[in-house]
């Protein structure tokens, strides 16, 4: 089965961070328009684990599934740099950045947003990252069915 896994606020704390930022600095609207913004995101709890047990499983293809900062022309290369370090290269083979979610095909979506990037026109299943169903990586591993470690 082919899963894609969306980036922001789901592998990686963009909200927290774009948060924080704003409170230091109220004077750029556009925090991750700044350079070096989506390289420090820093990853959620479980999503790394997921992301390697994913890769090695036998039932799933995963693919990083991302899309593009229009406001920062650098995330395409901070984002793929990020999976390097943090699932290294083996995942940068994997790394799709797409603005429009929908035109690629495959099994499940895992993304924090159910509309707007055409998530709203994936052919599959939509696992809604952050919600009451799918609240953390704990129950997307559940549903899954992936040991929980």
């Amino acid at each position: 089965m082919i899963i894609y896994i969306d980036m922001d606020d789901v592998l990686c704390n963009f909200s927290g961070e774009h948060a924080k930022a704003l409170a230091k600095n109220p004077s750029i609207t556009f925090p991750q328009s700044q350079y070096g913004f989506y390289q420090k995101l820093p990853p959620l709890e479980g999503a790394i684990e997921t992301m390697k047990e994913l890769y090695l499983s036998n039932e799933y293809t995963p693919y990083i599934l991302t899309a593009p900062s229009t406001r920062n022309p650098f995330s395409y290369t901070e984002k793929r740099v990020w999976v390097e370090e943090r699932l290294g290269y083996s995942f940068v083979e994997r790394l799709i950045i797409c603005p429009n979610k929908g035109l690629l095909k495959g099994d499940i979506l895992v993304d924090d947003n159910n509309s707007g990037r055409g998530q709203e026109h994936f052919e599959g299943k939509l696992i809604h990252f952050g919600t009451s169903q799918f609240p953390n990586w704990a129950a997307v591993r559940q549903n899954l069915n992936l040991k929980n470690k």
